[in-house]
């Protein structure tokens, strides 16, 4: 699934004057834009700060120059890990966390970034979030939006989040009428909010927003891989860290040896051992156990050895690394990049119903390691 989804506007915005409204509410003369936190509760917004973070254009836009450093990337990560978590649970509970790890990210930042960087990662952040960022408070306050335009601006975003719902219902399931009409209000929500805006409004917007930036392309928009939690049980002698494993492209599994889903990936994971381990590229496998035999370290090994296992294999007896990722099926396969970063998850069977789980990722794994 996508976490996040970026788009950019703020040329569209720049271009739309016919488009716009004729009672124009005048903006206070010397008014500045201020920033401030996305609210949890402002749930039709997207909450964008943190995949922006993570992205080296992004990094290199505000002159984040720690950004390498060990001492930001351990920081970040324990900023990841509730983020990452977060994505299973519902969504009130989920934009809570979101909000709170959004937080300690400013006040990480704000110990080694100037003020003027600071807004340049908030502005990013309003552009991220499209014509969606007029719901919050600071930019209505700056735009100077009326009652009526705040009226219409909810109308507009609660007529496609209701289709999008009906679309995603388990009934409605696989009908393209339902489903298109979501994507049609979707796409339609920029133009619609341009009628919304005044002339003055209009040119306020850059310095709002600052200098437009492409965000629709960024590719590293998820977390740092969550480390290895030790159970002092591996298949073999084969232990590894993740740490150890930097520089390196990562193919890390979640199985339980005896869930069939799990069985009809192994082949795929013994042909990327085969194919892509002397290209720089590490298959690791986490037994995480679903029955009681997967709870017993030889059985697990005896089973490894059957399937031809050639790569290490934590065997994680107390689901402490499930838990630490955020798993809710057996199989899920991850991969990561280089830098430690999570890039892609599939999760089930990679060529279930004609799917080409495996296709993807080895697409995705030969665009890492150039």
């Amino acid at each position: 699934m996508a976490y996040i989804k970026f788009i950019s506007w703020l040329v569209l915005f720049c271009l739309a004057g016919s488009a716009i409204a004729q009672t124009e509410p005048k903006l206070a003369a010397g008014s500045s834009a201020s920033y401030g936190n996305l609210p949890p509760e402002l749930n039709l917004v997207p909450q964008t700060l943190l995949g922006l973070i993570h992205a080296p254009e992004v990094q290199q836009e505000i002159g984040l120059e720690n950004a390498t450093s060990e001492n930001f990337l351990r920081q970040l990560r324990e900023i990841d890990g509730p983020w990452w978590r977060s994505r299973i649970l519902p969504e009130s509970e989920r934009r809570s966390i979101v909000a709170k790890q959004e937080q300690l990210l400013i006040d990480l930042l704000s110990r080694t970034l100037s003020e003027s960087q600071i807004k340049r990662l908030r502005q990013l952040e309003l552009q991220a979030q499209g014509p969606r960022m007029l719901l919050r408070s600071e930019v209505i306050d700056f735009l100077q939006l009326t009652a009526a335009q705040q009226t219409e601006v909810n109308s507009i975003f609660a007529k496609s989040e209701k289709l999008i719902s009906e679309a995603s219902l388990p009934a409605n399931r696989g009908d393209e009428t339902k489903l298109n009409a979501a994507r049609q209000a979707k796409g339609d929500e920029l133009a619609a909010a341009l009628k919304l805006l005044t002339p003055e409004q209009q040119r306020a917007l850059p310095e709002l927003l600052g200098a437009s930036f492409e965000t629709a392309k960024l590719s590293r928009i998820y977390p740092l891989a969550p480390e290895l939690i030790e159970s002092k049980a591996w298949v073999g002698n084969r232990q590894v860290k993740l740490e150890d494993l930097r520089g390196k492209v990562v193919l890390l599994h979640f199985y339980a040896f005896q869930c069939h889903n799990c069985k009809a990936n192994f082949k795929h994971y013994n042909r990327w051992q085969q194919t892509l381990a002397e290209r720089g590229v590490a298959v690791v496998g986490i037994q995480t156990p679903e029955l009681a035999d997967e709870r017993d370290p030889l059985k697990v090994a005896a089973a490894a050895e059957e399937q031809g296992f050639e790569f290490p294999v934590l065997i994680d007896l107390e689901n402490a690394n499930w838990e630490a990722w955020g798993n809710t099926m057996w199989p899920t396969i991850y991969v990561i990049d280089r830098e430690g970063y999570i890039r892609l998850w599939w999760q089930g069977e990679l060529n279930w119903q004609g799917a080409k789980g495996d296709q993807a990722i080895e697409e995705l794994v030969e665009k890492l390691l150039k």
